[in-house]
């Protein structure tokens, strides 16, 4: 007896698996168990997918749709006991519930990304396009409605609508189209910049906008008890645009200007109001009978741009909403999914109806569009094209529908198989539409440079790489790649190419091409990443050039240096950084283009030098990249390999590190007193350059010598021979050498070296007179030619780098840059005399 009152009042098992529980049994008063369970295999099965997904650049949602069709009763759900272990249907809702939460965030940062102002801009051609691609799709879309209505209106669950508000409905999931996903594949495919990138982002956000409110609408008409009801839905939705719009935004933009957020960014505070405000919002318009999205749509639509403010406060909240809760979202529209349903002949035959239909009909409507604004039929399909993607604004839409009542189970299945085949051919289209040789047709014809129907020249490109230059041409118009770890010394380098003593005289500057000042066009490529603060930024680019402070150092600097400047920021995949500076050299007309090797060892830009060796820098992904920019040959382009700071660190600089070991500073209660002093009057450049012969040597030559030119800088020429030089290359050096004014021949000095040598030979030559002309002077730059010394036999080498690197840099470029430590050098690739031809 006194056993069984023990037993019954013990306390429940608290041991958990060791006790023998069992962890995926649902528990509702403590269910964060098999909530673990769940995101976890929610989250490992999308990014599972989403890898090779993105080898063929598709985005992220199909891999969470097809997660959640592969996890739901599709798939796995056939496997006896899994539904009910994993999925059980007691749990849906704790799951629901986080991932509507995550949903209601994630309209609140689509509408700080959509940019009002981007429509404004480009209003006629946006208006156009976006109206002819929401109004074909629409129409045809009520039409379908029709076969769909009657076809599956028996299905289970479906809420008693009319036949007005179901075709409502349809239309809007036939002509929506997804902006954060088309904006992406822009950014992914290089478009922004193009007349296709700017009409169809313009059309996508007005799309967007009309898009969201015909949903509203929808929606509230099936709230609503009657029409009076949803007329009084629609007044208090008014009301509340007005209020948020001419209340709340203004005292919003007060209270960050006075609290200095809009400044220097939102702080956490700053951040919980904003959240606050986007919540109280989606809490109303959902009381109001309108879904809670279209709330927190509208705050995030009044969340200032100024100062990237918007792009600042998606920043805090973008990870933890795009790494959990929006997989959750998505995977339950692939959860709710049962391709079992479509069982029939008339259920596939309607999933080949609206994806055929909500195909064609876009593609025709805005492809007409454009067509009309001047755009030529394959731009104009492009654009089609682009403006059927439909991606994860459809499967909010659907599963809004879903949750209404609207779709049956079977009817919603049907839909998100059309939006994933919409999502999914949309890259590929594009890519085979708009491909880049058809991009540089288009251009080349618009200037009236070729002929259409033959791509026969009319004229001669205006480009870098024209091979009927003169060789004799002085370097004009420079595209520096520009990187925040080399910033100090390509600043330093660039300056060689201006005269800061010669003043700019405008009116020569018109009728003398010798006296024009060089122009420099800094790039810095930033990478395009998944995360949605960085495709907000890709829409704001130009502002964020404006305001970028490596773009505006390299400005301000260079400038004072009789330089014509100008600088941009690009936001990119990181796979085609190297394509993106040859387009660009191509485009600007460059002489030149200037790529620093990095200091860290990595493409994507950073601040924090890499302690790793010179030989890991060398072995990185970077030397890739170089070498398929060198491999394009289109270009006259120069590698600048930087030497930092901490390869000539003193004793005193040593003493300093060493103490770092052993005692902690802080940023203000323990201050370093040891600093080392820069140098009141900076030393000029002494330049040392290897000559043996051929192209690449003549270009570098010229080089060195317009650098001395325009600066106080000194200059020591090697003049080797190379076993098979050509009698034009000794011409040519001689020719410039001859041509030096009386001033400019007292800052160089050649060398020349008898006989036949090699590169060993070089190399120990060069350290002997390296060290003579650069004695007492640190700031040293060795020029060589990528190609010198090719031929020359190697004989015994101190080092020996890897056949990546004697690939990347030449034999010779390489045996200096690991020789000569402390100091720059400057690998020159001189461009390849090719004729123009482009693909008719």
């Amino acid at each position: 007896m006194s056993t069984n009152t023990t037993d019954a009042n013990r306390a429940p098992p608290q041991g958990g698996v060791i006790e023998g529980a069992n962890p995926s049994k649902y528990n509702p008063s403590d269910p964060i168990t098999l909530f673990i369970i769940q995101a976890g295999l929610i989250i490992i099965v999308c990014h599972a997918l989403h890898w090779p997904l993105s080898k063929i650049r598709q985005p992220r949602v199909i891999a969470e749709v097809v997660g959640g069709i592969i996890l739901g009763p599709s798939v796995m759900g056939r496997i006896p006991g899994f539904q009910q272990a994993i999925f059980p249907k007691e749990s849906i809702p704790n799951l629901s519930l986080v991932a509507n939460l995550g949903l209601i965030l994630y309209l609140f940062l689509i509408g700080m990304e959509t940019d009002v102002g981007f429509l404004v801009k480009n209003w006629r051609v946006a208006t156009s396009v976006a109206v002819a691609g929401l109004a074909l799709p629409f129409a045809v879309g009520c039409g379908l409605a029709w076969g769909i209505y009657h076809a599956f209106r028996n299905d289970a669950g479906l809420a008693p609508i009319g036949f007005g508000t179901y075709m409502l409905f349809i239309g809007i999931a036939i002509a929506i189209t997804a902006f954060p996903v088309l904006c992406r594949i822009l950014s992914e495919l290089k478009l922004l910049d193009t007349s296709v990138g700017v009409i169809t982002l313009s059309a996508g956000v007005a799309n967007d906008v009309v898009g969201w409110v015909l949903l509203a609408l929808c929606v509230t008409l099936v709230n609503a008890g009657n029409g009076l009801t949803a007329l009084y839905i629609l007044l208090c939705c008014a009301g509340f645009v007005l209020l948020l719009g001419y209340v709340i935004k203004p005292a919003l933009i007060w209270l960050l200007r006075r609290t200095g957020s809009l400044q220097n960014g939102p702080s956490q505070g700053i951040v919980s109001l904003i959240m606050l405000l986007a919540l109280a919002s989606a809490f109303f318009t959902g009381i109001i009978g309108v879904h809670p999205i279209f709330g927190a749509f509208m705050v995030g639509l009044i969340i200032p741009r100024e100062n990237r403010f918007n792009i600042k406060v998606t920043e805090k909240m973008e990870d933890l909403i795009g790494a959990l809760l929006l997989p959750l979202y998505f995977t339950l529209s692939g959860l709710k999914t049962n391709l079992g349903l479509l069982d029939s002949g008339l259920a596939w035959g309607y999933v080949f109806a609206t994806t055929i239909v909500a195909f064609s009909t876009k593609i025709i409507g805005a492809s007409c569009a454009a067509r009309l604004n001047g755009l030529v039929w394959r731009e104009s399909l492009t654009i089609g094209v682009l403006m059927s993607c439909k991606g994860l604004v459809e499967l909010i839409v659907l599963n809004i529908g879903l949750q209404a009542n609207i779709l049956s189970t079977r009817t919603f299945t049907i839909f998100v198989v059309m939006a994933l085949l919409t999502t999914f051919s949309t890259t590929p289209l594009v890519s085979w539409l708009y491909p880049p040789w058809y991009q540089k047709k288009m251009e080349l014809w618009r200037r009236g440079e070729i002929d259409w129907d033959t791509g026969a020249l009319i004229s001669t490109p205006s480009n870098g790489a024209n091979s009927n230059a003169p060789r004799e041409q002085s370097v004009a118009r420079v595209l520096v790649y520009l990187r925040l770890d080399t910033m100090p010394r390509l600043l330093r380098l660039v300056s060689l190419f201006g005269n800061p003593s010669r003043p700019l005289d405008t009116t020569t500057q018109s009728e003398n091409a010798s006296q024009r000042p060089v122009r420099a066009h800094g790039l810095r490529l930033l990478q395009l990443t998944d995360r949605d603060s960085s495709v907000m930024t890709v829409s704001q680019v130009d502002s964020y050039s404006r305001h970028d402070p490596v773009v505006n150092t390299f400005q301000t600097v260079t400038q004072s240096n009789h330089l014509s400047v100008s600088g941009e920021v690009a936001i990119m995949p990181e796979h085609i950084f190297s394509q993106a500076l040859v387009t660009k050299a191509t485009a600007m007309a460059a002489n030149l283009l200037l790529v620093p090797w990095s200091e860290t060892g990595n493409i994507v830009d950073s601040q924090i030098l890499s302690s790793s060796a010179q030989a890991d820098k060398l072995a990185s992904p970077y030397t890739s990249f170089v070498s398929s920019i060198l491999d394009t040959k289109e270009h006259n382009i120069a590698v600048f390999f930087t030497r930092s700071d901490s390869n000539h660190s003193g004793p005193q600089e040593t003493a300093a590190g060493e103490k770092g070991k052993l005692t902690r500073q802080y940023s203000l209660g323990m201050l370093r007193q040891d600093f080392p002093i820069a140098a009141m009057t900076r030393q000029p450049y002494h330049i040392f350059m290897i000559y043996i012969g051929g192209a690449d040597d003549d270009f570098a030559l010229r080089l060195v010598l317009q650098l001395c030119e325009g600066s106080q800088a000194t200059a020591t020429i090697l003049k080797a021979r190379e076993p098979d030089a050509q009698a034009s290359s000794s011409t040519d050096a001689a020719s410039c050498l001859d041509g030096m004014s009386d001033e400019l021949s007292a800052r160089v000095h050649v060398e020349h070296v008898q006989g036949r040598s090699t590169v060993e030979e070089l190399i120990h030559h060069a350290s002997t007179n390296f060290e003579v002309g650069s004695q007492g002077n640190k700031s040293s730059l060795i020029v060589v030619g990528r190609h010198a010394g090719d031929s020359l036999d190697e004989g015994k080498l101190k080092h020996a780098p890897a056949a990546e690197t004697n690939h990347c840099l030449g034999i010779l470029a390489s045996q200096v840059v690991e020789e000569f430590v402390e100091a720059d050098v400057l690998i020159v690739q001189a461009v390849k005399p090719t004729d123009v031809s482009v693909p008719s």
